[in-house]
This record gives C-alpha cells, structure tokens and sequence, in this order.
C-alpha cells in the first residue's frame, strides 16, 4: 500500500510555468487532504558575484541591504504570484488557502535547501516545474534533476504545458 500524502513541499522558481505546476500541488491537496509547503530559494552567490557586489558596492552596509533587497523582492514577487493565482487561475480553489501551511524565501543551494527543507518538514511529497531554457532543460532542468535523483520521497516535476495552436 502506498503511504498517505499528508505534506506536499511545493518548490518554486517563481518562472511562467511555476503557477502551473502549483496548481497541481493545489489539485493533490485537495484530493488528498494534504497540507502543503511554500518554498522559493534565492540562489546564494557565488564567489565571483561576491567581488563583482564588492567592486561596485563599497560599503559594507550598502552590500548587505542589496542582499537583505533580493531576498524582500522575492518574497514580494512569491506574493504577488499567490494573489494572482487565487484571484485570476483558480478563484474556485480559494477555500484551499487554508491548507497552505507556511511559505517561506530562503536562501542558499536550491538542491540541497529543497532536499534538506523537505526532510525537516517531514513532507511526503515534492513538487517543483519544469525548466524553461532548451529542449532537454524543458524536460527537466539541473535543479529538478538532481532533486528527482537525490530525494527519498517521491517527486512530481510539471512539465511546461503544451502552446496552444490556433
């Protein structure tokens, strides 16, 4: 017998086809009365990054608050997402806001936050979408990929839907 889905972490990289792939994390928790986890990871910098922010940012404090900046303006933009979803995809499924549990911006190692994110959430599913860059990305991009291969719960990557044609 399969286990109960009770917990759905749903991953976003707040792309076009990110609503997408939350509307089906909406649709299983709504069939299987499961909860379900917000999470967007701010990718952390690299160390070239880092000197390039140096090199234009002199000041200490001027560089941590365009950090503290990214961080706000993706959590702004995660809300701005969420209204939409739940005003213009899917008004029908607002009673649904109930079972979104948390949502949070983190920063650091997509793979290995969400990997990490989902074990202490103690979630029993994941679900991110698809990359949009390429053909072979579309189908799964590096985050997706290494999360299906590292994960020890199951894991739905939403592909990109199919362009209607007129």
């Amino acid at each position: 017998m399969l286990p109960q889905v009770n917990r759905i972490l749903y991953c976003t990289d707040l792309s076009k086809n990110a609503s997408y792939a939350f509307q089906y994390a909406v649709y299983l928790a709504r069939q299987t009365g499961a909860d379900i986890h917000i999470l967007k990871v701010v990718e952390q910098l690299s160390g070239d990054e880092k000197l390039t922010l140096q090199s234009y940012i002199l000041n200490q404090s001027s560089r941590e608050e365009f950090l503290h900046q990214r961080l706000n303006h993706a959590k702004s933009l995660l809300q701005e997402r969420l209204d939409y979803f739940w005003n213009e995809i899917a008004p029908e499924e607002k009673a649904l806001r109930s079972k979104i549990v948390g949502c949070e911006v983190v920063e650091g190692y997509p793979e290995q936050t969400i990997l990490k994110r989902s074990k202490e959430l103690q979630c029993d599913l994941i679900i991110m979408g698809a990359h949009e860059k390429g053909w072979f990305h579309t189908l799964l991009g590096s985050v997706a990929k290494n999360v299906l291969r590292e994960s020890r719960i199951p894991t739905l990557i939403v592909p990109r839907p199919a362009k209607k044609t007129v």
